[in-house]
């Protein structure tokens, strides 16, 4: 089996796939933009009343589940292939309630890359944190994300 990993396509054709993708749809979510070289997205989740929780504001796991995917993509597709990224693990502070649409952009600067590369060098493993904040329509935080994610040259 192919993976998606494994497949070449470009920023503009992932951005109509992941808009296509069910969880996505289910949630409102969409990538509203995406750098031409990888080295950002953005994302909103709109909120409805099929998408909120008990108390009629964003729901939590929306908050979550939206930028899931994205930071192992974009490293991924900017290292240029020869690495394993992962998720390593994730965390989320809300700060307060979303009762508008929510948006966030998660970026990846070329100086990271670079910081990635140097450690992985002697086929290391590495870690790395990464804080992503997500604004109300207002530009308000309404909660932080933090992700870690792992990365390792491929052996052989």
């Amino acid at each position: 089996m192919t993976t998606h990993a494994e497949r070449e396509f470009t920023p503009e054709q992932f951005r109509g796939f992941i808009n296509e993708w069910p969880p996505f749809v289910a949630q409102r979510v969409a990538v509203t933009g995406i750098a031409p070289d990888w080295s950002w997205v953005e994302v909103r989740m709109d909120l409805q009343p099929d998408n909120a929780n008990f108390f009629g504001t964003a729901w939590g796991g929306t908050l979550f589940s939206m930028l899931d995917p994205f930071l192992p993509i974009l490293i991924d597709r900017q290292l240029g292939g020869g690495y394993a990224v992962w998720d390593k693990s994730a965390e989320i502070d809300f700060v307060r309630p979303g009762t508008t649409a929510i948006s966030a952009r998660i970026e990846t600067p070329a100086e990271v890359l670079e910081e990635i590369r140097a450690a992985t060098a002697d086929g290391e493993k590495y870690l790395r944190w990464f804080e992503i904040p997500l604004h109300d329509e207002h530009g308000t935080v309404v909660a932080v994300q933090r992700r870690q994610i792992y990365v390792r040259r491929r052996r052989g």
